[in-house]
């Protein structure tokens, strides 16, 4: 299934679906981060011209998927720790600022169709056990929805275009299991209760609380990490 591109129509030229292909193999980790991208070998594979390759590539560049440098190429990124920790940082304020806007902006439509969304992840064996809550991409991923939610084309560019993708690739990189599994459904469910209420305030507050509990949790597993590995080389 490929990763849609919410800022944009569904894929019409050669350019588009080769873009949306990539970017789907780059997030699952088909093409491994840190790896080199050979230009001619992905031309072969694709049956494309170099300049549509390039503009697809392009693309992928200005969503931070890949790097691109003179007289060196093209590689995809590399997933570190401490981009993991800026990118959340960054999620924090935007989609904090996103989430006040659902609370004025998001019809009452949309605002049904995420209480019924919840419901269907309430649902679902892993999130019941606590080991995980893994949402799919698109209409079913809580967070997209809040951001389309806002009406806010500038911040849906931003988001939605630039980062929600990287987002995705870190996910992928380092796994979904998380202690934090039930809170975090919890915490989704009083989000949509603040927008339903109309509190944009409050509906910001909570967004900003949950994603820097998800950050606080990853430099947790972090320090356990490197806590582990300075006990072992003693």
């Amino acid at each position: 299934m490929l990763l849609e591109n919410p800022t944009k129509q569904a894929a019409v030229t050669t350019a588009d679906k080769v873009f949306e292909q990539l970017q789907h193999a780059i997030v699952e980790g088909d093409m491994a981060a840190g790896s080199k991208i050979s230009e001619p070998e992905l031309a072969k594979r694709y049956e494309i011209s170099r300049s549509t390759l390039r503009e697809a590539l392009n693309r992928l560049e200005k969503c931070h998927l890949i790097e691109r440098k003179a007289n060196v190429g093209s590689r995809v990124v590399d997933c570190t720790i401490e981009g993991l920790l800026e990118l959340y940082i960054t999620r924090e304020a935007l989609e904090g600022m996103a989430c006040r806007q659902a609370a004025l902006n998001m019809t009452e439509a949309e605002i049904e169709h995420m209480q019924a969304m919840l419901a269907q992840h309430a649902d679902e064996k892993a999130l019941q056990d606590g080991v995980a809550y893994y949402q799919e991409q698109g209409d079913v991923d809580f967070h997209y929805k809040v951001i389309l939610g806002s009406h806010n084309q500038q911040l849906i560019n931003l988001i939605c275009g630039q980062l929600y993708h990287l987002v995705r690739m870190y996910r992928c990189q380092f796994g979904m299991h998380s202690p934090r599994a039930t809170r975090a459904f919890r915490e989704h469910s009083n989000i949509i209760q603040a927008i339903s209420d109309r509190d944009g305030e409050l509906a910001e507050l909570l967004m900003r609380r949950h994603i820097a509990a998800s950050r606080k949790n990853i430099e947790a597993k972090i320090a356990q990490q490197n806590g582990s590995e300075k006990q072992l080389t003693k």
